[in-house]
């Protein structure tokens, strides 16, 4: 069972090793990061030595598991004294496994200490431990210690994909690296997310799915984020794009590890565009973000000290996003989500072209280059506003709709805002914007499908969404 170990090697195989040769110690040290394999190890060896099979569920009297985080008092290891004095019921050898040994008491420590000193020949402890250095170097002195180290992130890809194989559950490899990365070298975390995002959605598991579920922010937007910071973007807009990051419902502590994760990535790869000690001040100051009592404005000072002063600025375009409309079934389904680093293999069936908006009147010149901006980065808001009839008079721009849907959607704060911020970057001037419901009439359908018998339902959907696509 030892040689089935993943991530281990250099453990099992000297465990094993020393088993055929008939060395046994009477006391064994596992420490490590949490979740990297010692209890389980532990659990092993203790069968292995009695040469009795393996089976997790199952539990033998002459194996005996203490959680040293709720018996740490001396009583408890006087009650343990007591006991290894007694022979085992069938096995050659009485195990004890203690986890977390750190956290006994010092007086506890003593009174396993004269345990460890003078075993009885038919027993063996066997410790774990995450924190070393709380541990007595006299308990250390006397005990076999092995380090456990943090899994390699391949091997821990390997793994997964053979968990996800064996459970049948359909996901990329890229979305299985992700989860690898995120479990942080611990294989009971990493298996724990994938046990959660298996129940997300029904078919492939894509990157983006891992993302949403961890908070996590587009790779894409964080590498947006570094190219502005380059760029010497202006603190206007490195605000304007970190906050909607944050609307996006992206923490500034995650924001700021991700950040600080590609800059480590580039330079060590040589493909960071900033200088050495612009770029490790930075790396500095991320680190101390999530220590920070307001880690939003930690972060958004972080960003702007690395501003040079003097240097031309550059805009910001909005991080994006993936909107889809499916339709299945006459349903709409509506999804939104963090944009893929890659794109989607499949490509989605175009409905056939049409006019960008509804004819401009009060001289609403700007609303093409407007309409033309939020299509970049925003599709579906861009679907609403397309179904628009702008009217422009003094500083106030009318928007009529011929769905409530649309006034709604329009009226919501974020969109709102986002809006306004667009037309005010494009023409300097603030305008007050007012949505209103206005029946003009039935228009000409438009043709979204070859099919005559879908052909209303897309009509439908594309005259209150805007404009449908058919994903295959």
């Amino acid at each position: 069972m030892l040689d089935e170990i993943v991530g281990q090697e250099h453990i099992t195989t000297t465990l094993s090793n020393a088993l055929k040769k008939g060395m046994i110690s009477h006391a064994y040290l596992f420490t490590g990061p949490r979740g990297v394999g010692k209890t389980s190890i532990a659990r092993i060896l203790a069968h292995e030595v009695n040469g009795l099979p393996y089976d997790q569920e199952a539990s033998h009297l002459d194996i005996i598991e203490i959680d040293a985080a709720s018996n740490r008092r001396i009583e408890e290891i006087r009650d343990l004294r007591d006991k290894v004095h007694t022979a085992p019921t069938s096995s050659q050898y009485k195990v004890y496994i203690i986890d977390e040994v750190h956290m006994l008491t010092k007086e506890a420590f003593n009174a396993l200490l004269k345990t460890l000193e003078e075993p009885p020949a038919h027993v063996i402890f066997i410790l774990a431990t995450t924190e070393i250095h709380k541990v007595p170097e006299t308990i250390i002195s006397r005990t076999q210690r092995f380090t456990f180290k943090p899994i390699e992130p391949a091997k821990a890809l390997s793994h997964l994909r053979h968990i996800a194989k064996t459970e049948k559950i359909t996901i990329s490899d890229e979305a299985l690296m992700l989860i690898a990365e995120h479990g942080g070298g611990s294989f009971r975390d990493s298996i724990s997310l994938l046990d959660q995002i298996s129940g997300v959605r029904q078919d492939k598991i894509e990157t983006v799915d891992v993302e949403a579920m961890l908070g996590l922010a587009p790779h894409s937007a964080i590498k947006q984020l570094l190219t502005l910071l380059v760029a010497n973007a202006s603190p206007k807009d490195i605000h304007a794009y970190v906050r909607q990051l944050s609307e996006q419902g992206i923490a500034a502590t995650q924001i700021a590890k991700q950040l600080q994760s590609l800059i480590k990535h580039q330079l060590v790869n040589g493909e960071l565009a900033m200088e050495l000690e612009e770029a490790t001040a930075l790396m500095r100051k991320l680190l101390a973000v999530s220590a920070s009592a307001n880690s939003d404005d930690a972060l958004l000072i972080a960003l702007l000290e690395s501003i040079k002063p003097g240097q031309p600025a550059v805009k910001t375009p909005a991080p994006k996003l993936v909107e889809q409309v499916v339709v299945t079934e006459e349903v709409v389904i509506q999804q939104q989500a963090p944009l893929p680093a890659e794109p989607p293999a499949k490509k989605a069936v175009a409905p056939a072209k049409t006019k960008d908006s509804a004819p401009l009147s009060s001289g609403v010149d700007f609303w093409d280059e407007t309409l033309a901006t939020v299509k970049q980065s925003y599709n579906t808001l861009y679907g609403i506003l397309r179904m628009a009839h702008p009217e422009l008079s003094d500083q106030t721009l009318t928007l009529k709709f011929t769905f409530p849907f649309h006034q709604k959607r329009i009226n919501e704060t974020q969109n709102r805002q986002l809006l306004s911020d667009i037309i005010q970057r494009q023409t300097g001037q603030i305008y007050e914007l007012i949505c209103i419901v206005e029946k003009t009439g039935s228009k000409k359908p438009r043709a979204l499908s070859k099919k005559p018998e879908t052909n209303k339902t897309l009509q439908t959907i594309s005259d209150i969404f805007g404009d449908a696509e058919v994903i295959e």
